[in-house]
């Protein structure tokens, strides 16, 4: 954390989806940091967020807009003058993106190639840390777990949105931000790629964790879409500490540091989702579950997962939290907010316990 400090106290950090889950738990581990923040994005998508609910707004300047806004976006990066970017919004549920495929790739796509237009405006050195997923991969759903170079591809529209944003990410690396006259430009793009993450303060649509904690408050049957799928989870705090800590080493080493980093967890904790409902309603105390019977799901993913070993060996970084722990600190959290504990306690709780473990 002390490292950190030292490099994010006083700078400017520009954070793009700083409205949604990972951006507010990330707009809180920054103030921690002493970092000055502003974020972008659009309003929270539920009445019921961790933005308004950690009273984000005022930790940081918050604008409300959209990525697609281009005149918008450039000239709020360049009021700005960031140090630091970190892109994490996004379109980022796989069933919606059935729905609105076409503003899935407008926002995943086009939305980063209009902020790294904006970053091209800057003209002082600026490291910036661009946010895909893990699903960006060709997954041929076998046990292999994906590397960096690994071929991209997609299946389903937010997946393909995603490769698309890194071709546009590769493109403006090397058309405008090339490495070899670093010193010309100032900029160094670094991508992280993370799985499937849980935490306290989730509140989406179609996310395995809010729906079974509504369910469990509630005394309802959990109700799963696909038992046998597996995915990398990870807590939260995890990957946003791994994007810190990319961003750090890029700011200080940027022609080593200038490409792709998978963050998720050891292949032991990789769990499906019906391991991950089960544990779920062990550490609640009580629930059941049913599988959905519905064969007009749109297809989604069987098995995905990630190898880490790239940011294990070359970033200050490795995951902290086991599959249990992450599971029973997201649950407590929910437990202990629908007692009346402070959100922002119950935040600041858990990043004092992962700092503990570090």
């Amino acid at each position: 954390m002390q490292s950190l400090k030292e490099t994010y106290s006083g700078k400017k950090v520009f954070v793009t989806g700083h409205t949604g889950f990972k951006g507010s738990w990330m707009i809180q581990i920054l103030s921690m940091l002493g970092a000055k923040v502003k974020g972008y994005a659009l309003a929270p998508e539920t009445e019921l967020n961790l933005f308004d609910k950690l009273s984000s707004a005022e930790i940081c300047e918050s604008e409300i807009n959209d990525l697609r806004n281009k005149e918008s976006l450039v000239k709020s990066v360049k009021d700005f003058q960031p140090d630091f970017v970190f892109h994490l919004a996004a379109q980022p549920l796989v069933r919606l993106s059935y729905e609105i495929p076409s503003e899935t790739f407008e926002v995943n796509a086009i939305g980063t190639a209009n902020l790294l237009n904006a970053v091209r405006q800057l003209k002082h050195k600026c490291s910036v840390v661009l946010i895909t997923t893990d699903k960006v991969y060709h997954n041929n759903e076998w046990e292999y777990p994906y590397r960096e170079d690994d071929r991209l591809g997609g299946y389903d529209p937010y997946s393909a949105s995603k490769a698309c944003a890194e071709l546009v990410i590769d493109s403006y690396r090397n058309s405008f931000f090339n490495t070899s006259i670093i010193e010309a430009h100032g900029k160094a793009l670094a991508v992280g790629r993370a799985g499937n993450v849980i935490g306290g303060g989730d509140w989406s649509k179609d996310r395995l964790i809010p729906d079974i904690v509504k369910s469990l408050h509630k005394n309802y049957t959990i109700s799963i879409r696909n038992p046998n799928a597996v995915r990398p989870w990870q807590h939260v705090i995890e990957p946003l500490f791994g994007y810190l800590e990319l961003g750090k080493k890029l700011f200080e080493v940027p022609l080593k540091f200038s490409k792709a980093y998978n963050f998720g967890p050891n292949i032991s904790d990789t769990l499906s989702v019906a391991s991950m409902v089960e544990k779920s309603i062990k550490y609640w105390g009580n629930g059941s579950f049913n599988i959905e019977q519905n064969n007009d799901n749109p297809h989604e993913a069987g098995l995905l997962k990630l190898d880490i070993s790239r940011s294990l060996s070359e970033l200050n970084w490795k995951p902290v939290f086991n599959a249990e722990t992450a599971i029973e600190r997201t649950i407590a959290w929910y437990k202990g907010y629908y007692e009346g504990i402070s959100v922002k306690k119950l935040v600041e709780n858990d990043i004092e316990f992962y700092l503990s473990l570090k």
